[in-house]
């Protein structure tokens, strides 16, 4: 059930009417890109052991998970009426810089590289638990793969700002604080770990201090004193 809403949105996209349809036209593009942002972002935030405790990593993984599965969502919505419309063809929404060799072509292509990217980085992240074999390579090269997110948002943006006609203002508002929202994050991540240290106790704050109890002296039990040698005793009064 989980993975046939994604494969239903094909058909909202055919089987919807003209205005639904120009919705979607003018809308699933950025969608897309905000979804991907915020996955490449939390993604980042995730894998930093100084900055986030655990259940903040667990949360940050979550939010990751799902910003993904939307961005391929809206993906796929954007990839149809493009198509249905007759914008692109399907082999060059499929195949990148397959369209030919003119400006738009060639962003197309871009697109169509991203949304490839996008498809192979999500496929390596539901298939994470495959390459989990200790003693070997793959953990690392399931990272390379998964890291083909990166690429992907960098076509997306540029697909997306210079691609059919010219972007309206709060597009490119938009596509900026996307572009921002990434450096800042990515900026803290490759930040030195004394300065992530002290940034978490700035956070933080000091540690409480605990409260120091005055020392009292043992009292000395009987019994001890009865053991120590008569001349160490105290004199009780004067027999002279």
């Amino acid at each position: 059930m989980a993975t046939l809403a994604p494969a239903s949105l094909p058909l909202v996209a055919v089987l919807g009417g003209d205005g639904l349809r120009a919705a979607f036209d003018f809308t699933t593009g950025a969608l897309a890109l905000v979804a991907l942002t915020a996955s490449v972002a939390w993604g980042l935030l995730a894998t930093d052991r100084l900055l986030l405790r655990p259940r903040h990593r667990l949360v940050a993984q979550g939010v990751h998970r799902f910003t993904a599965i939307a961005s391929l969502c809206f993906l796929l919505l954007h990839l149809t009426v493009k198509v249905v419309l007759g914008h692109t063809t399907l082999l060059a929404a499929l195949v990148p810089f397959s369209g030919g060799s003119s400006a738009t072509a060639v962003l197309v292509g871009f697109g169509s590289l991203a949304g490839l990217l996008m498809v192979s980085a999500a496929t390596t992240g539901a298939l994470r638990s495959a390459f989990a074999v200790p003693g070997r390579v793959l953990p690392g090269r399931w990272r390379a793969l998964h890291m083909l997110a990166y690429p992907a948002w960098c076509s997306a943006l540029l697909h997306g700002l210079f691609t059919g006609r010219p972007a309206a203002g709060w597009i490119v508002v938009l596509y900026g604080l996307c572009l921002a929202a990434v450096s800042a994050v990515l900026g803290l991540r490759l930040l030195p770990e004394r300065i992530k240290r002290r940034i978490v106790a700035g956070a933080l704050g000091p540690p409480p201090q605990r409260r120091s109890t005055p020392h009292l002296p043992h009292a000395r039990s009987p019994r001890a004193a009865l053991s120590q040698p008569r001349h160490a005793r105290t004199p009780t009064g004067d027999h002279s």
